[in-house]
């Protein structure tokens, strides 16, 4: 029964990740596209512990305890970046 669950998520989560990239194209201005990759790299941390769970290792739940420390850190340089144009003080 888990693994229907498991099928389902992943079906979910693959989807909704085609849903940002497709929102990541088309969007109109450079705000929305930053919030569309933030989106992006939740949606993947999801799939990444998702396929954890499938597989039975914790490895990848490290993995997507890196991914998500990386991806704040990009979001907000990237936004510190847009507000300031710099971003080292």
């Amino acid at each position: 029964m888990i693994a229907y669950a498991l099928y389902f998520a992943f079906a979910c989560f693959g989807l909704a990740l085609l849903f940002n990239l497709w929102h990541l194209a088309r969007a109109p201005g450079v705000n929305d596209r930053v919030l569309a990759l933030d989106t992006m790299v939740i949606n993947a941390i999801a799939l990444l512990i998702l396929y954890g769970v499938a597989e039975g290792t914790a490895v990848y739940f490290e993995a997507s305890m890196l991914f998500a420390m990386v991806g704040f850190v990009s979001t907000v340089a990237y936004c510190k970046f847009m507000l300031r144009g710099d971003i080292i003080e």
